[in-house]
């Protein structure tokens, strides 16, 4: 017992040292933020009139596709309690890029007199999903039909990095590099032998017999049935990706899948070197140093007049007026990208209410003729998807037409949002599906009783007693099943009154199963197969558009919070990295490992405890 106070004493204090060290170190950060943002102005002002200045001068030059950060459908927006959050564990705020940006910018380029090519230099993009790549693929495409050349240099390239790389007229590498094709997969950790040791209970309500959220909680290894829906949908992605890939390059689509066996003897063969098995493969043109790679694109898109090529790099290349639509007439467009949650969401959240109040903004402005639902989401809360699915509704009501444009993922709550749509795009290699629901509680009372601590009083009802420090009565755990098995029946409901199918075949291809966007297609649960320009076409069929313009419903930062925004930006990424560079980089990987778990049990808020979530539709990361 005495250890247990001197625990408890020791959590107090050790609070009340990190109350100190936070209240400092926001002080410092805010007196650090005025020397940043005056150093910052002075020199930053130069250093880009100079750059400006010279962007003037140039001729034809080449359009530097030199993506960094993760891509993302809309820029999220950091509040001070994500970048704090992101400080304590060494890291900064991602650089993100949006996805519509890339595409509308080499669109533009191939229609512009003074890009003379492309070039891919995409070292800094992370594992990306199929659907995005191929969007971004599909403008590269067009950009070549331009007659305008696409090379690709890297000195090793990820798989992501790779697959936009093929598409390159001339693809080159370094002599030390590697092309890294590591395919897809999706796995967990499972819990169920560590919490037992730790006495812990964890109750958990679900319908669904492919619905594997909980399954880390209740196994030591995956079930047979999430194992056999896995293998499905990620044998279908990367059958994609090998056969995109092959004819891209125009190889034989077995040199990207080889056995161990045959990988060991063909790079025996070249004693070890990755970089001289990729050349021979034919997955690289040219293996050459970065002094060798600014000389080759010096010739093909002209001198910089010093030792590198003529080029703009994709941030900096503004598009001209003409590249946009005026027309009073508008298409709306928004963006659900990231897990759902009640309320208010954050960076990388749907928040039910802030994503309704769009759709209701989209409601009342009479310039909005139709809305585009970008939906980005492996699911969350059910109430909150509710809310949204509301605001769908009450859009087709007034005769607005909502066309669902589904991204790499809307699944359980994400296509809970999507169900009642006039008309529902994915692409091929969507994921979606996942109808199900599930509820998880964990309590601790058999700990705390190995400690001596007991939780004993009286309440008006049997509910007034739940709480995490006691055992669960039996009935609530029933009560609280029944309620998941109504919130079952009330999503393939939705799903069978809005696709006209009938309950018995919804509940048939639900039970939480995910599906591929070409499966989904065949089982009634979309209704074509496309990317988001299909789905504008789409809402503007629906709408009886012929000219429109794009209004992309976003609240705007004001004045001061983008100066506060960009202020505390500034500093935080000096102190990330000055944190990181502190850290070894298996200590890096382990905060970020934490990081991701604390962003997702953070969206778990509904407040009826009820969630309809994907865990496993995250296969390339």
């Amino acid at each position: 017992m005495k250890k247990l106070f001197k625990f408890i004493a020791n959590i107090f204090r050790w609070a009340g040292k990190t109350l100190n060290f936070l209240r400092l170190l926001i002080t410092n950060l805010l007196f650090i933020a005025l020397i940043a943002i005056i150093y910052i102005a002075v020199t930053t002002e130069t250093s880009l009139h100079t750059e400006k200045d010279t962007a003037t001068l140039v001729g034809n030059r080449a359009l530097l596709v030199d993506i960094d950060g993760p891509i993302v459908e809309q820029r999220s927006q950091f509040d001070p309690y994500d970048i704090a959050k992101l400080d304590l564990l060494g890291q900064s705020i991602p650089s993100e890029t949006v996805l519509f940006d890339v595409v509308d910018k080499i669109r533009a380029a191939a229609e512009d007199d003074k890009i003379n090519g492309l070039v891919l230099s995409i070292s800094g993009m992370p594992e990306t999903s199929l659907t995005q790549l191929r969007y971004i693929a599909k403008a590269i495409k067009e950009f070549k039909k331009s007659g305008k050349k696409v090379v690709a240099i890297g000195g090793h390239y990820s798989q992501s990095q790779y697959y936009l790389a093929s598409l390159a007229d001339e693809v080159m590498m370094s002599p030390d590099g590697a092309v890294l094709l590591q395919g897809y997969g999706s796995y967990n950790l499972y819990l169920k032998e560590l919490l037992e040791k730790l006495n812990v209970t964890t109750h958990v309500f679900r319908v669904g017999t492919y619905k594997s959220f909980v399954e880390p909680y209740t196994r030591s290894s995956m079930s047979a049935a999430a194992r056999e829906s896995s293998t499905n949908w990620l044998n279908q992605l990367w059958n994609a990706y090998v056969q995109d890939v092959a004819s891209n390059r125009n190889i034989n689509a077995s040199v990207l899948t080889p056995s161990a066996k045959n990988l060991k003897s063909a790079l025996a063969e070249v004693q070890g070197d990755f970089a001289v098995l990729s050349k021979r493969l034919g997955l690289i043109d040219k293996l050459a140093t970065r002094q060798e790679m600014r000389k080759s694109l010096a010739e093909d898109f002209g001198s910089d007049g010093k030792d590198s090529f003529n080029y703009v790099s994709i941030y900096d290349y503004a598009l001209t007026p003409s590249s946009f639509n005026f027309s009073t007439d508008q298409i709306a467009v928004v963006v659900a990208s990231g897990g759902i949650v009640d309320g208010v969401g954050q960076a990388n959240s749907v928040g039910g209410d802030s994503t309704a109040k769009k759709l209701r903004d989209a409601l009342l402005n009479k310039d909005v003729k139709a809305v585009v639902l970008r939906v980005n989401s492996p699911g969350g809360s059910a109430f909150a998807s509710e809310v949204i699915r509301n605001g769908v509704d009450a859009l087709r009501s007034a005769g607005k037409p909502v066309v669902v444009s589904m991204s790499s993922v809307a699944a359980s709550g994400g296509y809970w949002i999507s169900s009642s749509a006039d008309r529902i795009i994915a692409q091929p290699t969507t994921i979606t599906g996942s109808i199900g629901i599930f509820a998880v509680l964990t309590t601790f009372e058999k700990i705390l009783e190995e400690y001596g601590v007991y939780n004993d009083g009286v309440g008006t009802t049997p509910f007034a007693s739940l709480g995490v420090t006691r055992a669960l009565p039996e009935e609530i755990g029933d009560i609280m099943q029944l309620g998941i098995n109504h919130g079952y029946q009330r999503f393939i409901s939705l799903v069978a009154n809005h696709r006209n199918m009938p309950m018995a075949e919804v509940d048939g291809i639900a039970q939480g199963r995910v599906w591929t966007g070409s499966d989904a297609l065949k089982n009634g649960l979309v209704d074509q197969l496309g990317d988001f320009d299909d789905a504008l076409v789409a809402a503007a069929e629906l709408a009886g558009l012929k000219d429109y313009s794009l209004n992309w419903m976003q609240e705007e930062l004001t004045p001061a919070e983008q100066f506060f925004y960009d202020m505390i930006n500034q500093v935080s990424t000096l102190v990330g990295v000055q944190i990181k560079a502190q850290l070894p980089t298996v200590a890096q990987q382990f905060s970020g490992k934490i990081l991701e778990e604390v962003n997702t049990l953070s969206q778990f808020n509904d407040p009826n405890g009820r969630y309809a979530f994907c865990l496993n539709c995250n296969y390339y990361q």
